[in-house]
């Protein structure tokens, strides 16, 4: 089972996808943009010429990892543009790691694909709450 989160600049979950192994992440690209993007993330995996158009055609800045031609090296823009886009990225994982190691969900409990995916939206729920923890109780007090 693989679950594929899509999240903002702050990390915070908005959009979750789950499927089994077989799918390729850049297959669940579109289930998790919920439309008001302005700046698209990703990794080499979601490098498309097509799908960057298209995004563009629409008024979202394409920040997804470049890659290089085989065989080849990135050139040195392409790396820093890489290592820009990098930082921001990594804050998307946090919501991963807190589901992973705080809540200890590192396999899955069921055999169906349903329950675990009802299980998963609520660990992002929470660790939205839980990224969020800090925030919260300051405008509570």
């Amino acid at each position: 089972m693989k679950a594929h989160a899509g999240t903002d600049t702050q990390g915070y979950v908005h959009s979750v996808a789950v499927t089994d192994a077989t799918a390729h992440d850049s297959q669940m690209m579109d289930e998790r943009v919920h439309g008001e993007e302005q700046v698209v993330y990703g990794d080499k995996a979601y490098a498309s010429q097509k799908r960057q158009a298209d995004y563009e055609a629409a008024g979202i800045e394409w920040r997804a990892s470049r890659k290089a031609r085989r065989g080849k090296n990135l050139n040195a823009a392409d790396q820093a543009f890489n290592r820009n886009s990098n930082r921001t990225r990594a804050v998307d994982e946090h919501a991963f790691g807190v589901v992973k190691h705080l809540w200890g969900y590192t396999r899955v409990r069921y055999k169906d694909l349903e329950k675990n995916a009802t299980q998963l939206f609520t660990l992002f729920a929470l660790a939205d709450l839980y990224r969020a923890r800090k925030q919260l109780m300051h405008s509570q007090a």
